[in-house]
């Protein structure tokens, strides 16, 4: 009872840290590049599939109840707006990301850290599944969303015609890196220090 109470409110802290990360931002229109992954994976590392789940629910609840705790600010319009399926696809992330951890995480060594690492590819999948299906729904009806999209390719040097590709790349292809290069390895890495300390103060991650 008590871990599990421990839990909980280090899930809250985890949504907490990830409503930080996503004021870490460079906004470049409605999509911005954010530190949010950061706080997906991390959560998922440190709490496990079903508490880094619950942190990122909580997050989900603080942005419904109007505080600004998203990139965007906060509210019900928020969650229900052309980026919302980023912010749902956090739950299922978090989870993956647990998930692997508890099957690639034995004793910390450099082989698991870089596994941990890898593995945040396919984490991350649900994030960008949902985050793309959602905003392709509003975008392909909103002239404006469209055309940020046709431009924000065209900046980054890609070139599509199908509207659904074009919304693909502006959505998805040109977050991957700063995502995989940065956010997941810093999660990678934090977790790597967290677990060592933690350790040698005689507590396990579970």
């Amino acid at each position: 009872m008590v871990n599990d109470i421990k839990k909980v409110v280090l899930a809250v802290v985890m949504a907490l840290i990830t409503a930080v990360s996503a004021q870490l931002s460079f906004k470049i229109g409605p999509v911005p590049y954010t530190m949010q992954n950061f706080g997906v994976m991390l959560s998922g590392f440190l709490l496990g599939p079903y508490y880094g789940f619950i942190a990122m629910l909580v997050y989900l609840i603080l942005i419904a109840l109007a505080l600004p705790m998203a990139a965007g600010g906060g509210g019900v319009g928020v969650l229900l707006g052309p980026t919302a399926g980023f912010l749902y696809g956090f739950t299922i992330s978090a989870f993956l990301a647990g998930l692997f951890r508890k099957l690639i995480w034995k004793r910390g060594e450099g082989k698991e850290v870089l596994l941990l690492w890898i593995s945040t590819l396919v984490a991350s999948v649900p994030i960008y599944t949902l985050g793309f299906l959602v905003f392709y729904k509003f975008a392909i009806n909103t002239q404006n969303l469209l055309s940020w999209s046709k431009n924000v390719t065209r900046t980054f040097g890609f070139s599509f015609s199908s509207p659904a590709t074009i919304i693909f790349a502006a959505t998805v292809l040109i977050f991957i890196p700063q995502d995989f290069f940065v956010d997941h390895l810093l999660a990678a890495l934090v977790f790597k220090y967290v677990y060592r300390m933690l350790k040698e103060r005689g507590v396990e991650i579970d």
